[in-house]
């Protein structure tokens, strides 16, 4: 069962958005973007006739639709949408604290095991030289990177991408079948190793 709760006041105030939209069945869509790491941000959006995906968990509420992303519904775990009138108009508030728990099983998809062990293996040893990595894209099996802070121009960012990311990445995620860095190392401002 669903444990999302999206308030009565909540439901009025998206109800009045809906109305304003010049379109008929539109709903509203709500998903987590980079679920499970840090950086993790729980989205609302219109949802048009057509533009919900396959597998989304649909929910009818009492004046229209609600599409949940199948793979954000463990990070939406005891979600609450929260609608507070005040002498400015009101807020929207949305409450997940489970967005940015990691939440990895074999059946994941893989770009949230890449992500789960960079956020908890690779960037807690980068970050000793104030660097970072994220995931960019995952295509064709091949793990699409960004190194930024301290590892961004770095002299060392090869033997860190080969000898620590990417063995790590693949030892770990047996389905990936490489790694590829996209970062500009030409800005060497912040680099650690010049």
């Amino acid at each position: 069962m669903l444990s999302i709760d999206i308030t009565a006041s909540a439901q009025d105030y998206l109800k009045e958005l809906l109305a304003k939209q010049d379109c008929e069945d539109i709903g509203i869509r709500m998903f987590v973007s980079d679920p499970g790491t840090p950086s993790a941000e729980t989205c609302l959006a219109y949802c048009r006739p057509g533009e919900s995906e396959e597998d989304d968990h649909q929910v009818q509420l009492e004046h229209f639709v609600a599409y949940f992303e199948k793979r954000s519904l463990p990070f939406l775990e005891d979600a609450v949408v929260d609608y507070s009138a005040d002498k400015f108009g009101g807020q929207l508030t949305i409450r997940a604290p489970n967005s940015r728990v990691p939440k990895v099983s074999d059946d994941s998809p893989v770009e949230d095991k890449i992500n789960y062990v960079l956020h908890s293996e690779i960037n807690p040893g980068l970050a000793a030289h104030g660097g970072m990595v994220t995931l960019e894209d995952v295509v064709e099996h091949v793990a699409i990177l960004r190194f930024g802070g301290g590892c961004q121009g770095c002299g060392m960012v090869d033997l860190t991408l080969k000898e620590g990311v990417e063995k790590t990445l693949m030892e770990k995620i047996p389905e990936l079948k490489g790694v590829r860095d996209t970062t500009d190392h030409t800005d060497r401002s912040q680099a650690y190793y010049k």
